[in-house]
């Protein structure tokens, strides 16, 4: 059986910005739940210290091998929550986000959260997922 995706939004805002308000999903056989993957290195060390536009990249492309080892891809993520230290500057680079989300053809529902700290000191960034295949 195919998964099919229906976007659920009542209002129309969340759209123009990449995300949608609810995804209902049926059709599905696997659910992949993914833990917050941050900027570090195939050796557990931290990396891109101070560049929220590296750490978002790298947090990206750690979510997508998780994926990629289940067999899924960016494409079938419909539930992100991404956890900063700095709203206001993740802002200014979330179009790194929302550019590989579009490419992908995704507006998975999105949950942003301002936090103290991370984890790993010197992480700005966390990107948790939820991904049906």
């Amino acid at each position: 059986m195919a998964v099919e995706r229906t976007a659920v939004n009542p209002v129309t805002w969340s759209a123009e910005l990449g995300f949608n308000q609810g995804e209902l999903v049926s059709g599905h056989t696997r659910t992949l739940y993914c833990s917050g993957q941050t900027a570090m290195n195939g050796e557990g060390k931290p990396e891109c210290e101070g560049d929220m536009a590296g750490q978002v990249a790298l947090s990206l492309a750690n979510l997508e091998a998780v994926l990629a080892e289940a067999g899924m891809s960016l494409a079938n993520l419909v539930r992100l929550n991404v956890y900063t230290t700095d709203v206001d500057l993740l802002f200014q680079h979330y179009g790194v986000l929302a550019s590989r989300l579009g490419a992908a053809g995704v507006a998975p529902a999105t949950t942003m959260l301002g936090v103290t700290r991370l984890a790993i000191p010197g992480q700005l960034v966390e990107l948790e997922g939820t991904a049906v295949g």
